[in-house]
């Protein structure tokens, strides 16, 4: 376990060299909720509800939201894994003494880590510069599960990149899987609109989808709602994290041996 550990520390101390990164993490975390102040401060005009949200309810789950979705920082395995396969020059992690997966899922685990303290910095400078009367769920066991499902929900992203990257190894190029993702999790990840305020039609299919437990249900959990679906939602992130565990460990059987380790 110690050699994963010092994975971790060598890719966040590697944050380091990228210090305009984080100016711009913190920025772009910032640019959100101040999107989301002025839009629904228009909106919310005349109005004391919208929805099951009041405007500080709503501004409450921006801010949460938006902390969520600056930490999932997975994408990059992707693009990762696929030009180090087209250069051949993947092998360095096929020779190293761990696991080429668990060696992705440490790094992004630096790299989160690094990032966490300054998102936290800029959704805390909000709530207090706005003056933010922030909705929090007083339920610590509610709380537990928001933070589970969304460390759950962060490995999911980690394990679907780690699998688009190693599809290279059947196609030569994989961005338009990549760009089917981006869509999806712009969408029902709920970090655009609250899905409270989609149809529940809507709603109840992307329920069946994990995107919707990476950032929006933890979102809500952790600001007072949807506590009816707090186990449920636990249950379905896991059993999608055991399920492409699955076609992981079989893509990657099936495939690597197409792998020569020289570039294509």
């Amino acid at each position: 376990m110690y050699k994963y550990w010092e994975i971790s520390k060598v890719h966040m101390k590697e944050q380091l060299t990228w210090r305009a990164d984080v100016v711009f993490n913190m920025l772009f975390t910032i640019v959100k909720i101040l999107f989301a102040y002025l839009l629904w401060g228009i909106i919310f005009q005349g109005k004391s509800m919208i929805g099951q949200f009041t405007f500080h309810g709503m501004l409450s789950y921006y801010i949460v939201s938006s902390f969520l979705s600056q930490l999932e920082m997975s994408s990059g395995i992707s693009w990762e894994i696929h030009d180090r396969i087209r250069q051949g020059s993947f092998s360095k992690y096929m020779v190293i003494p761990v696991s080429v997966q668990a060696y992705f899922v440490f790094m992004e685990i630096g790299v989160v880590g690094f990032y966490f303290l300054f998102d936290l910095i800029a959704a805390v400078v909000w709530k207090f510069a706005f003056r933010i009367r922030f909705q929090f769920t007083n339920d610590p066991l509610i709380m537990v599960i928001a933070v589970v499902m969304a460390v759950l929900g962060l490995l999911f992203m980690v394990q679907l990149s780690f699998l688009l990257g190693i599809m290279t190894l059947k196609y030569q190029g994989i961005g338009t899987f990549l760009m089917i993702k981006n869509n999806l999790m712009e969408l029902v990840t709920g970090t655009i609109v609250p899905l409270a305020l989609f149809p529940a039609g809507v709603v109840n299919v992307m329920k069946y989808l994990p995107f919707y437990y990476v950032t929006y249900l933890p979102s809500m959990l952790l600001t007072g709602h949807c506590e009816q679906e707090a186990l449920k939602g636990l249950g379905i992130m896991t059993a999608w994290c055991v399920g492409i565990q699955a076609v992981i460990r079989a893509t990657w059987k099936k495939y690597i041996k197409k792998y020569d380790g020289v570039g294509i």
